[in-house]
């Protein structure tokens, strides 16, 4: 499995400890197997890291915009972690990359109006390694240092105000 990671610098050896235990799929070193999606959230200067995973003998669990992905999502943002896996994959929560985080997870919505502000937007994947034994199967394979960003943070910055407005229309009608 081909995996991106875009951050500030080279990253050879992920620390699966590093990130936080209250992240969507919990704690460990999140990947895309979507280049493209590494690349629009990354900026100037920024490197896309390039992995490959091998599943065998791993426990994977996989998710999809449904009900136990959801109740996942939120038993990790209260850090109640309580699926072991080596790796989770399945989409990202759309509320944590434009910035619409609290208002879904405050407890004042009905979980099915929750679950349908997680479906707004577009799809994209992510891959959580959270295990050392799959940490083991994991290979860094290169990076690219991002000189310009200019297209990707402008794609980037339509993709959120298209969000932005059909998340306050789902909210205008619930609240």
């Amino acid at each position: 499995m081909k995996l991106y990671h875009a951050g500030k610098e080279e990253i050879r050896e992920p620390d699966i400890y590093l990130g936080r235990k209250n992240a969507d799929f919990g704690q460990g070193f999140y990947l895309t197997p979507d280049r493209e999606f590494a690349y629009r959230w990354a900026y100037e200067d920024y490197v896309v890291n390039g992995y490959e995973l091998d599943l065998t003998g791993l426990d994977v669990i996989r998710f999809s915009r449904e009900a136990d992905w959801f109740d996942y999502i939120f038993r990790n943002r209260r850090a109640e972690d309580t699926l072991a896996a080596d790796v989770v994959i399945g989409p990202v929560a759309n509320d944590t990359l434009y910035n619409t985080f609290g208002i879904i997870s405050s407890g004042l919505l009905k979980p099915a109006d929750a679950l349908a502000l997680l479906r707004i937007g577009p799809e994209f994947t992510q891959t959580a390694v959270k295990s050392l034994k799959a940490l083991q199967n994991l290979t860094w394979t290169g990076a690219q240092r991002i000189t310009d960003a200019t297209n990707y943070r402008e794609l980037v910055r339509k993709e959120e105000a298209e969000y932005q407005k059909l998340f306050a229309e789902y909210m205008s009608k619930v609240m």
